[in-house]
């Protein structure tokens, strides 16, 4: 499942709300240059923006990478099969859910039992307090002018998808929940863990060796290739996808763990489903 990033372009919109969106704005632009500062600062200091910490190499294949993917896939199709055609989106939800988190189990079993440990799977919650500042750091970064972006491409190719167009229709608290437990935590959980996990994790060990320079920036780039591509189909949110998925590639990179990108991913699909939600629910009561 994508991030769901609407369209914050809002129609004949008041002046209060043209005042709180700009106050929003204004707000979000204040914290992304503050954590740029902070990143340039740590660059001309000769200091990464993010400190690498010590972790072991991927120890898969690309086969295994290849078989993650098609359990991922297959569950979906497994999960789309199961239901009957007229199956309302609360039940393609739920199955969608379960199948992301069963085909993250199945593919974490699947490599612990090719000599993966833990570590090396990067899903340890034991520098909790490190990864937590990390997130939101991320998260300021990305926040203003990822939606901004996506506001302005939604003018080019219009953004649509079922989840927005179910929760413009549903505002009850079971609508809404499902749709947040999707987007809030099966998707960040399975996404995050495939593409900067099992394929990021792998293409740095593959490419680090050959190019020591050079290889971790292109895994980094190909996997967050992988993630917009993901995603085409759904206008042109791919393409700040892409620039989300460069930011928590980086992440797994220095830090090794997928703690830091799972929970940045939650925060912002959290604050999408909200703008949503806070668009929807003006339209409905003035339709009734």
């Amino acid at each position: 499942m994508e991030i769901d990033i609407p369209d914050v372009a809002i129609e004949s919109p008041s002046v209060q709300e043209m005042i709180a969106v700009w106050g929003l704005a204004a707000c979000g632009l204040g914290v992304c240059l503050a954590v740029l500062s902070v990143i340039v600062r740590r660059i001309r200091r000769g200091l990464p923006a993010v400190d690498r910490r010590p972790h072991p190499t991927a120890a898969w294949s690309g086969a295994d990478v290849a078989m993650a993917v098609l359990t991922f896939l297959g569950f979906q199709v497994v999960a789309a099969g199961s239901l009957p055609v007229d199956a309302s989106l609360h039940g393609k939800l739920a199955a969608g859910s379960v199948a992301m988190l069963a085909a993250t189990a199945i593919s974490i079993l699947h490599l612990r039992m090719r000599g993966a440990d833990w570590s090396s799977l990067g899903c340890g919650l034991g520098r909790l307090r490190d990864d937590l500042p990390l997130a939101v750091a991320g998260l300021g970064l990305l926040l203003a002018p990822l939606l901004g972006m996506a506001a302005l491409l939604d003018r080019i190719v219009p953004y649509r998808h079922a989840i927005v167009d179910f929760l413009n229709a549903h505002h009850d608290p079971l609508s809404i929940g499902m749709v947040a437990f999707a987007a809030v935590v099966a998707a960040p959980i399975a996404e995050e863990f495939l593409f900067r996990k099992v394929l990021q994790g792998w293409l740095e060990g593959w490419l680090e060796p050959r190019e020591p320079r050079w290889g971790g920036v292109t895994a980094i780039l190909l996997s967050s290739l992988a993630f917009a591509a993901a995603h085409v189909g759904q206008g042109l949110a791919w393409v700040p996808l892409f620039f989300f998925g460069l930011v928590v590639g980086y992440l797994a990179r220095q830090t090794g763990s997928i703690v830091p990108g799972t929970i940045l991913h939650a925060l912002f699909n959290a604050i999408s489903v909200a703008l949503v939600v806070a668009q929807a629910v003006p339209g409905q009561a003035g339709g009734g």
